[in-house]
């Protein structure tokens, strides 16, 4: 069985034809920077500025050590960590080692590692002694048995030297007779993580083709360049940090990386302004943090000119307010680790930026709005978003069941997501087909009424899910963070002088300190239902 399913023949040939699949492995644009710019800084991680020549070096010795070790292209390893330069120096030796990794992010637990070991079958493990998974060994034992050939693993921070990535990564002493392998760039590069809201995420195949060029257009579209200082916040493995156009990006322009432990507004603060960070990307859940912050009297450095939005969808409340109170541009985001990535162009007018998610990247995105029966949608009503394209996955993993489902027969990806697009292509994301409340046989798109929640001064973030209900199903209960004490008739007032439908209110207000987050920062949801039907 293969790893992935490949693109038709005429669709390959017409996306080298026009420039897209280049044929280049995925470190093409780390390979570019240490030709012209060795000495320029590449990635600046605690006290440590590592040059592009150094990452190269710290890469490659990681590689042959591993292929001395045994190791071959074609095998595979799961890797698991934090936000530092040895993520990147890691994944540049996996590429050019031809070894595929899953790139776990460091908040996944037992129950996630256990599904990745399971399906991919990795030879290496490489991880980090902080998590708590691997504070000893028994974990380690639990996953080579789950694999069965999991032979090698490797620890940042390991107090033996011959388990610590440290010495395997320190370029002196490494072996040279170990020539590195030719990259097939139509071959997996590695494999990267759904976004599901539900269950263990499922494994996308990504090749060295069609991600090298979302970030090649991606980096282009956001006009990076070698002046750009771009901060890491979010898990460096996640797809919109990583190629959005992310580090990855970065690396393609020559700029660099600045990485950060969290989202947290004061480090943020602090790391800009040390540094002089350019572009920050974050999750409106992040966002809401970095404004509340600002208000409060946080300094906002001067040195940030762009700040990217994506992950979630963003309320246009919350996205008017990003220039006035961080005093830097705005360009949202609207991705999907499968494939299609949209963006605000920066020379859009403010109104196109406020209130859509972008279009897509290249002219080859083929997007299709649908009706619950398969028709095309008219512009500007809401659909089902199905798409194909150049760098937009034919597959998941060995997924053959939920392949039959999530493709149609011409190989169009249904993505879940509730969109409008208008007669200029730009999307404006609704919700998602499964976050949806069927109130009494009327549905609610709970992005839209949590986007009009946000609009109220004194809201600071907002969820809405569906409680079962014996009358009519289901109802809508509303997750509130308040900025000052509010009474649900004045939150139900608010939304009535918008205009909002009488069936469309929430049916309860449940007010909140914190609200759950996902590890990549988006609102909990399964959480907060999980909650809502266990209080205790």
């Amino acid at each position: 069985m293969t790893d992935f399913t490949p693109w038709p023949d005429d669709l390959a040939q017409r996306y080298r034809q026009k420039g897209y699949w280049l044929d280049a492995p995925l470190t093409r644009g780390l390979d570019a920077q240490v030709r012209s710019r060795p000495e320029a800084c590449a990635i600046l991680c605690g006290a440590r500025a590592i040059s592009y020549g150094a990452l190269d070096r710290m890469a490659t010795a990681l590689a042959r050590r591993l292929l001395a070790r045994g190791l071959r292209p074609g095998d595979r390893a799961l890797v698991q960590l934090p936000n530092r330069a040895e993520f990147f120096v890691t994944f540049f030796a996996l590429l050019k080692a031809g070894i595929t990794p899953v790139n776990a992010l460091f908040s996944h637990r037992a129950l996630e590692l256990r599904a990745y070991a399971e399906q991919l079958q990795p030879g290496l493990l490489i991880a980090a002694r902080s998590h708590p998974l691997f504070r000893d060994d028994r974990f380690e034992t639990e996953l080579r048995e789950i694999s069965g050939r999991l032979d090698l693993c490797l620890f940042l921070d390991d107090p033996e030297p011959g388990r610590d990535l440290a010495a395997w990564i320190e370029p002196a002493g490494a072996p040279d007779e170990e020539d590195l392998p030719r990259i097939d760039s139509g071959a997996v590069a590695f494999f990267q993580l759904s976004g599901g809201s539900t269950g263990t995420p499922k494994l996308i195949p990504r090749t060295h083709n069609d991600y090298d060029y979302s970030i090649r257009a991606s980096a282009e579209i956001c006009a990076l360049s070698p002046r750009t200082c771009f901060l890491c916040a979010l898990p460096a493995p996640h797809n919109y940090v990583l190629s959005s156009p992310g580090a990855l990006g970065v690396f393609h322009a020559g700029g660099t990386v600045v990485m950060a432990a969290s989202p947290e507004p004061q480090l943020c603060f602090e790391l800009i302004a040390r540094y002089g960070v350019t572009m920050a990307a974050l999750v409106p859940s992040a966002v809401g943090l970095w404004l509340d912050a600002a208000r409060g009297g946080l300094a906002v450095p001067e040195s940030l000119e762009l700040l990217q939005v994506g992950g979630a969808s963003f309320a246009e409340a919350l996205a008017r307010q990003v220039p006035k109170v961080l005093g830097c541009a705005l360009q949202q985001v609207f991705g999907m680790a499968e494939g299609l990535v949209n963006y605000t162009r920066l020379d859009d007018p403010p109104e196109c930026v406020f209130t859509t998610q972008g279009r897509p990247i290249s002219p080859d995105d083929e997007v299709r709005v649908r009706d619950a029966e398969g028709r095309d949608c008219a512009p500007g009503v809401t659909g089902q978003l199905w798409v194909r394209g150049p760098y937009t996955f034919r597959g998941y993993f060995r997924s053959p069941a939920h392949n039959a489902t999530a493709f149609d027969a011409e190989g169009f990806y249904h993505s879940g997501d509730l969109v409008q697009r208008d007669a200029e292509g730009y999307l404006r994301v609704v919700g998602r087909v499964k976050d949806q409340i069927n109130r009494g046989g009327e549905k609610i798109a709970a992005e839209e009424i949590e986007g009009l929640l946000l609009r109220h001064p004194g809201v600071v973030q907002a969820a809405l899910v569906a409680e079962p209900d014996a009358r009519l199903g289901e109802r809508s209960c509303a997750f509130l963070v308040l900025r000052q004490p509010l009474r649900a008739v004045e939150l139900r007032r608010h939304l009535i002088a918008q205009g909002v439908a009488e069936y469309k209110l929430p049916d309860r207000f449940v007010f909140l300190e914190t609200m759950p987050l996902t590890p990549v920062g988006k609102i909990d949801k399964r959480a907060l239902r999980a909650a809502m039907l266990d209080p205790q």
